[in-house]
């Protein structure tokens, strides 16, 4: 009877031993993700100058000369009409296979020949992501454009992103800045963080890629500023990054040199037509930038006859595109010495990323 007792007595202890055990387990693993991602975090500088230019430019710049200038979030090569993604609503993690990433990638190089800018300011383009395939997107990129200096700045690299189920793995990306005219020197600024940690180990370190480029017969230089700034925070970031990039752009502008700014922003300017694409319930609504909090004349180009981006909540391929839920976030600013013949966003359909390119046509007046 006794040894029955006894029995009876140890099942549930060896019960609540397994759950210990395992929840030991559990925690062990975590702690040793939490230790990996901290020794592999990505820890940029607050400036990290003197970045590596490729390639080979020989075209020379002079005050009185008219540019084409491009600017693509080519969603690093994997979210075109096909796609749909979990941070938009969406149910989607990996949204290409290395089939459909090379034929995004085509269809921006056939882009590219097809405008002939002097300047592109590309942004997402992947190098070594799991989300990509590993793909070198840059590289592909550097190979397809002759007779262009380019610079890579990297705004988010993971050694493993564990979220969300099943999770996005590695992630090695940033922004590209490709220039027909000699590049003198390249710097990444770093954009202020708005995610605490552990957070902030595993989430966007945002950047500004600037790179500069000399002007024949003139003390002055173009100052191409290349940007992706934030778009899941609760604002305070965007707020922020708003403000260290009007603070440089009003400093470059007092030295009196030629500023083109131009990128993802995420958000739309107070000066654009904010009725065309209203938000939609539900849906991810873009941010505003306030154009008067810049110092100085500025011009803030957006696009609106054409949206800039469309939600990743569902695919776009078989959606109702007149009812679907569309953005203007992508465009420039440019000071004041500059003279904009035009800015217009081109209507590709969405089907190699989910913004269309925007282009810019200028001249550097004297």
């Amino acid at each position: 009877m006794k040894n029955k007792e006894k029995k009876q007595r140890s099942v549930p202890f060896k019960i609540f031993k397994g759950i210990g055990i395992v929840l030991l387990v559990i925690v062990v693993l975590f702690a040793g993700l939490i230790g990996f991602l901290s020794i592999t975090e990505y820890k940029p500088a607050q400036i990290t100058a003197e970045l590596e230019i490729g390639g080979t430019a020989d075209k020379t710049l002079k005050v009185g000369d008219s540019l084409t200038v491009m600017s693509w979030n080519i969603g690093y090569g994997a979210l075109g009409d096909n796609a749909d993604f979990f941070m938009d609503g969406g149910s989607s993690v990996k949204t290409a296979d290395e089939e459909r990433v090379r034929s995004n990638m085509e269809g921006v190089v056939k882009e590219l020949a097809n405008v002939n800018p002097d300047i592109i300011y590309f942004q997402e383009v992947d190098r070594d992501s799991s989300r990509s395939e590993h793909i070198n997107e840059y590289e592909i990129l550097q190979s397809s454009i002759n007779g262009f200096n380019s610079v890579f700045a990297n705004n988010f690299k993971v050694a493993y992103l564990p979220y969300p189920i099943p999770p996005m793995g590695k992630v090695d990306s940033g922004v590209a800045t490709f220039s027909s005219y000699p590049i003198t020197d390249a710097e990444r600024r770093q954009l202020p963080i708005p995610f605490s940690w552990p957070v902030s180990m595993v989430n966007l370190k945002r950047c500004l890629l600037v790179s500069r480029v000399d002007i024949e017969g003139s003390d002055k230089q173009l100052v191409l500023v290349n940007l992706h700034l934030e778009a899941y925070d609760d604002g305070e970031g965007k707020i922020a990054q708003t403000k260290m990039l009007a603070d440089f752009l009003s400093s470059e502008a007092k030295s009196g040199n030629y500023v083109i700014a131009g990128g993802d922003f995420n958000q739309i300017f107070s000066s654009a037509d904010k009725t065309k694409y209203p938000a939609q319930e539900g849906k991810w609504a873009a941010g505003e930038i306030d154009v008067t909090q810049f110092d100085g004349k500025w011009q803030f180009l957006m696009d609106s006859s054409v949206p800039s981006c469309r939600s990743l909540d569902q695919p776009y391929e078989n959606a109702d595109k007149d009812t679907f839920q569309y953005y203007l976030i992508d465009g420039f600013i440019v000071s004041d010495n500059i003279k904009v013949e035009s800015c217009k966003n081109q209507n590709l359909g969405f089907v190699v990323s989910d913004h269309n390119p925007v282009v810019l046509k200028i001249t550097l007046e004297k």
